[in-house]
């Protein structure tokens, strides 16, 4: 029960620095900490249909996250051999066999002996018709499905319980298709600890390792509400979780790098981009954070403790991504006297001028339009004149020609506008691109079979289906406090936002133990939608939750987004800055509370 096992998270997405695996082989083979395994998540629903892209014009070589090829395995693979680290990615794609191919030229060629297990199995472009015919709809609002000639990728988001099984098998690499993000963490958990399908309690507590790890650098300092305690951003160190047996952890990262671990960078990472806290949903168990205590043990070692599980639902999620018309935006700036005005003024003439085309063309309108002056006050909410701003200005439409004539329109604006305005030159004028939209369904588990192939040694698995558990009893709330001294919220508290589809989450977290009620008490739903009313639909609906252990509040906002990722026309598509607006609100609380911080 003292065993405890080393898991470095090295890739938050495809595009991530390359420094990570460098900096954590250098921090091992110098002793300063000790790998068992390297985890990479390199997979988004964007980056699916981007990869699906990729491995339509090359079948056999296209469709996986390069950067794990080149810049991983091909200048480390002799190092990662001597160390004997393991090594689990996501970076399959939707062509996990391409990738493991390349990987396994790679140990050849290097004179290696090292086994690759390639997952495959969620990929169900070859099913559409059996798709089609079951007629899912959206599980979020309840759309149709698309139609199958638009649609670029499919995927069903497989659990952890294979990459255990390819671990049992001796792999020393594992490469995945689309599996939930924390799966390549816990796969590792259930392999080590023999953590088996109904020790929820366990599945659930590496789910939450995996989550606080998945993201790289920010966990130890990056995107941080006290971002200037983290120093040289440079420098940052990436981080590791020493896993014990029970599932709580220690998070740390390699001593000589810059950054920060605490509770509250720990604490910000484990309430990003979750919904309801207690009914966290993955393919291998239901998670409940809400009682997770993060404490700090010493200097960059922050203590989580175990989470709480039950059973997994009995579908897995799929997410499909479908091209939905055109889209084509631009970024300029203005500067001088009432710059905001000249931004507005460019911005409707500009539109005025594409939609008179348009009309002419008989080409019918703009399906989205949209216009934000940053610096002017749009992402805050506030109407503000200001002498530099930035326009962001883009639209959508069915045809290509459409957006074709929005960009012809708008740079013939460029000679007749107020003055002011200018833009970084030589890309040339922007040009039409797909929307790619998210269509999120439910697929039962029993028509799902993971493939595990290590090195031509092919076993399947399929998941064990169990009975649904009921809801837990949600925690008793704080009571309620009032006060009139006014001081931010930010000055209580730290806050991460993000997003899921077409939803934003805030996560707020008391900076003490003390602050709870006054923070719960002006954090109402209502205080928050009143707050990011510019951000959201009409009578679009926000969920309140509380997570006592990590004195943490969560928001869920409905259809915050203007559709999400790549299909939003928004500057913050992905709601990164939602929290930055919610830090920045002032609140009233009681006198003893303004007293602690000096007001």
């Amino acid at each position: 029960m003292t065993k405890t096992v080393n898991i470095a998270g090295a890739s938050g997405y495809w595009g991530e620095s390359a420094m990570a695996t460098p900096q954590l082989l250098a921090a091992h083979c110098s002793g300063d900490v000790r790998l068992d395994y390297i985890v990479y998540d390199y997979l988004a629903e964007i980056t699916m249909s981007i990869l699906a892209r990729s491995k339509a014009k090359n079948p056999e070589t296209g469709g996986y996250a390069t950067d794990f090829v080149e810049a991983v395995i091909r200048p480390h693979i002799k190092e990662i051999a001597e160390t004997g680290i393991t090594l689990i990615a996501n970076a399959g794609g939707v062509n996990p066999e391409a990738c493991g191919a390349a990987v396994r030229a790679i140990i050849a060629e290097a004179g290696l002996n090292l086994k690759v297990a390639v997952i495959s199995g969620d990929n169900r472009m070859g099913e559409l018709d059996r798709i089609s015919a079951a007629q899912p709809t959206d599980m979020f609002s309840g759309a149709p499905l698309p139609e199958l000639d638009k649609v670029a990728s499919v995927n069903t988001y497989l659990g952890a319980f294979p990459v255990a099984k390819a671990l049992d098998a001796g792999a020393d690499i594992v490469i995945t298709g689309r599996v939930v993000d924390s799966a390549v963490t816990l796969g590792a958990c259930i392999h080590e600890f023999g953590w088996g399908a109904q020790d929820w309690d366990l599945l659930a507590s590496g789910s939450l390792c995996g989550h606080i790890l998945e993201c790289g650098p920010q966990t130890t300092g990056g995107n941080f509400t006290d971002w200037e305690l983290a120093g040289d951003i440079a420098e940052i160190g990436y981080p590791i979780a020493e896993v014990s047996a029970d599932g709580s952890f220690v998070t740390t990262k390699p001593s000589g790098t810059t950054g920060l671990v605490s509770v509250g960078t720990v604490s910000e990472q484990m309430v990003y981009e979750i919904g309801d806290p207690q009914s966290y949903l993955l393919p291998d168990v239901t998670c409940d954070f809400s009682d997770v205590m993060i404490t700090q043990q010493g200097k960059d070692r922050v203590h989580v403790s175990p989470a709480k599980g039950r059973a997994a639902p009995t579908y897995y999620k799929t997410c499909l991504t479908y091209a939905d018309g055109f889209r084509a935006g631009q970024y300029l700036t203005f500067y001088g006297n009432r710059s905001t005005a000249k931004a507005k003024a460019f911005g409707d003439a500009s539109i005025k001028r594409a939609e008179k085309v348009l009309r002419a063309s008989n080409l019918g309108e703009f399906t989205e339009i949209s216009q934000e002056i940053i610096g002017g006050g749009s992402q805050m909410g506030v109407e503000v004149e200001a002498s530099e701003v930035v326009l962001k200005i883009a639209v959508k439409h069915p045809e290509v020609k459409g957006v074709g004539i929005f960009l012809k329109e708008m740079t013939g604006v460029f000679l007749a506008t107020p003055p002011g305005l200018s833009a970084f030159t030589g890309a040339g004028r922007p040009r039409p691109s797909p929307v790619v939209r998210l269509f999120s369904y439910l697929t039962p588990k029993a028509e799902i079979t993971a493939k595990i192939d290590v090195d031509g040694e092919v076993t399947t698995y399929q998941d064990t289906v169990f009975e649904v558990a009921p809801n837990p009893q949600r925690p008793a709330t704080p009571e309620p406090v009032s006060g009139d001294v006014e001081v931010t919220v930010e000055d209580l508290a730290w806050a991460r936002s993000g997003d899921k589809g077409d939803k934003g989450n805030i996560g707020i977290i008391a900076r003490d133990a003390e602050y709870v009620p006054a923070l719960w008490s002006a954090l109402t739903p209502e205080f928050v939608a009143k707050t990011m009313a510019h951000f959201m639909e009409d009578e679009a609906e926000i969920e309140r939750f509380y997570l006592p252990g990590s004195q943490a509040i969560n928001f869920l906002m409905d259809r915050a987004l203007g559709g999400g990722g790549a299909a939003s026309l928004r500057n913050d598509p992905q709601a990164k800055g939602f929290a930055q607006v919610l830090l920045a609100q002032t609140i009233k609380v009681p006198a003893e509370i303004a007293a602690q911080l000096n007001r």
